[in-house]
C-alpha cells in the first residue's frame, strides 16, 4: 500500500513549458465511490489499474498495480462510466520539487492543473509563477468527477 500527498494548483500561463515534453495519457474509472474510486490507465504503453480512497484530503492510501495492455484497452472501452480522461502529462522541476502538468482534452479541453507530491502534509515548498489557486479542496477538480462532469459542461465556463 502507498500513501499519496498531493496539492493541486491551477495554471495561470504558459511560462512552465519551457524545456518539457509529456506523454499522453487515458484514464477511465471502473467506480467512483466513495468509498473508492476504481481508475484504468494507460500512459507510456502500459496499462495500471488503481484503487484510491475517494475523499478530499490531500493524503490518501492508494493502490496501483500494472495490467496487460489489452485488458487496459478492454475496460476502457467497456467498463468505465462517464467521459474517458484524455490528457497529456508535463513534468517540470521548479525549486528543487518536481511537478506533474496536466493539460486535459477532449471534454477536458482548456483545464490545465499541475501537482506536487509531498512527503508530508505540511511540507513546505516554493510555488512557481505560473501556479494560480490551489484547488486541492475543490471536487470537481478530480479526475474522478471531471469524468461525469467535464469542465466542457461547467455552467460557469458557459456563462450561465
Amino acid at each position: 500500500m502507498g500513501t499519496e500527498i498531493e496539492r493541486k494548483f491551477l495554471v495561470i500561463d504558459d511560462s512552465w513549458r519551457t524545456g518539457v515534453r509529456g506523454v499522453s495519457c487515458r484514464q477511465g474509472y471502473l467506480c467512483v465511490g466513495p468509498p473508492v474510486a476504481v481508475r484504468v490507465r494507460i500512459m507510456n504503453g502500459r496499462g495500471t489499474l488503481n484503487i484510491k480512497k475517494a475523499t478530499l484530503d490531500i493524503t490518501r492510501d492508494e493502490f496501483e498495480y500494472p495490467i496487460p495492455i489489452e485488458d487496459a484497452e478492454k475496460l476502457l472501452a467497456d467498463l468505465c462510466e462517464g467521459y474517458a480522461i484524455e490528457k497529456t502529462r508535463h513534468k517540470t522541476v521548479f525549486a528543487g520539487a518536481t511537478w506533474e502538468i496536466d493539460e486535459f482534452h477532449g471534454e477536458n479541453r482548456g483545464l490545465v492543473v499541475a501537482e506536487i507530491e509531498l512527503s508530508a502534509p505540511d511540507q513546505p515548498f516554493e510555488r512557481p509563477p505560473w501556479l494560480g489557486d490551489e484547488v486541492s479542496g475543490d471536487p470537481r477538480y478530480l479526475n474522478s468527477s471531471l469524468s461525469r462532469r467535464p469542465y466542457s459542461q461547467w455552467p460557469e465556463r458557459m456563462g450561465s
